[in-house]
């Protein structure tokens, strides 16, 4: 007896589960609570009848939707419209067909029509924001091509403006439903101060790294040197600088550090002069060696002829005479220029080579008379002793001591 108690009262438990249920679907179908039975062949032609008005809207907006299509591809050379303008009126004629598609769906299942309206209106809204966040790309493209900004620019202020875009969007289309967007708003810039005040580094960063991109001290593709680092800049973000380094290592670098420390660009000019420094003996001759080195620099295709190079004594030194040479190259050469110093000094001592020019090395050289008898005399050394007693008195010298 105990037993069956349990099995009865989930039985009903699933059965009042099947009757609310039954119930919902009912009441959905556009019955009445009131009612005891429902009527299933009139709901059946009900939905029949919904289905194919839905139908025959939806057949005469893809209809039109497609002769535009077709007027637009007949048409687009008597407009001159581009590749890009003709997909950007194709996704505006998709985008009014989907939205009527959907308004006319709507219309046919019993929407309030607050509700369809309401749909409309925040469709138009987005349907403009779409539009103006497809053209502001161009926009603004053509713009930094007219004051000559560069693409990093370009890029943040796209993703600023998609950004604003996107937030005005929502607003506008949320307050067509009703929304306080008001509200919204301040809450929103409450939750702003607070990540702000949460995340001062990641804010300083931003701030530099649009302070980086608008006075372009150095742009992407240039070569620059930043503390310890030196390489080729691939990227300025918002929040890092991404620097490429001769052993292709990239190195990432905060943007507020680069912002407070000083940057030198080696290639914001259109050529850059670099120095080497090679030594010859006392006992050989300057201009031979100049014409040597000045020779090597004028053979090697990476120096530049103009501005001139030059080989001067830049100090008279212990172990020999030491010259600085001076070259000019390109900016693309910079990324090369070990190797191309490692180079220019191997060319320069063979040059001095062929030239019977030595390259001297530390040493040490002692010179000795000619008419000296070897080996040498000496003295020996006078020495003297002290004997200390006990006592605080010193003992008296010897006689050789004396």
């Amino acid at each position: 007896m105990d037993q069956k108690m349990p099995i009865a009262s989930i039985t009903d438990f699933f059965q009042e589960i099947i009757r609310d249920l039954h119930t919902s679907l009912y009441l959905a179908l556009g019955g009445s609570a009131d009612e005891e039975s429902i009527d299933w062949s009139s709901q059946v032609v009900d939905l029949a009848s919904t289905a194919i008005k839905i139908l025959i809207l939806l057949a005469v907006l893809g209809a039109f939707y497609w002769l535009a299509i077709y007027i637009l591809k007949q048409s687009k050379t008597k407009l001159h419209l581009n590749e890009r303008r003709t997909k950007i009126v194709r996704s505006v004629l998709r985008y009014i067909w989907i939205v009527a598609s959907l308004i006319a769906i709507m219309s046919q299942i019993y929407f309030e029509p607050e509700t369809i309206k309401a749909t409309a209106k925040a469709s138009t809204w987005a349907g403009i924001y779409y539009v103006l966040w497809t053209s502001s790309g161009q926009i603004i493209h053509k713009v930094l091509q007219h004051y000559g900004l560069n693409a990093s620019i370009e890029q943040l202020l796209k993703n600023i403006l998609s950004v604003l875009l996107l937030v005005l969007g929502l607003a506008s289309v949320m307050a067509q439903f009703g929304f306080d967007i008001v509200s919204l708003v301040a809450g929103l810039g409450i939750v702003g101060l607070a990540v702000g005040f949460a995340a001062q580094s990641t804010l300083a960063n931003f701030i530099a790294g649009i302070t980086i991109l608008l006075e372009q001290s150095f742009q992407v593709g240039d070569w620059i040197h930043i503390n310890e680092n030196e390489g080729r800049v691939v990227l300025i973000a918002l929040r890092t600088t991404h620097i490429l380094t001769r052993d292709n290592i990239t190195v990432i670098i905060p943007n507020s550090n680069v912002a407070s420390s000083e940057v030198t660009n080696l290639t914001s000019k259109n050529f850059i002069r670099f120095d080497i420094r090679v030594r010859i003996a006392f006992e050989d001759d300057i201009d031979t060696a100049r014409k040597e080195i000045l020779q090597v620099l004028s053979d090697t295709d990476v120096v530049l002829s103009r501005p001139e190079p030059s080989a001067t004594v830049d100090e008279i030194g212990e172990y020999g005479v030491f010259f600085i040479v001076r070259f000019w190259v390109k900016p693309a050469a910079v990324a090369r220029m070990p190797k191309i110093k490692e180079g220019l000094k191997e060319d320069i001592k063979r040059a001095f080579d062929a030239a019977n020019i030595s390259t001297p090395y530390p040493h040490m050289r002692l010179l000795m008379p000619k008419d000296v008898d070897y080996p040498i005399a000496t003295k020996p050394f006078a020495t003297t002793t002290q004997v200390v007693s006990q006592s605080s008195e010193p003992l008296p010298l010897t006689k050789n001591e004396q």
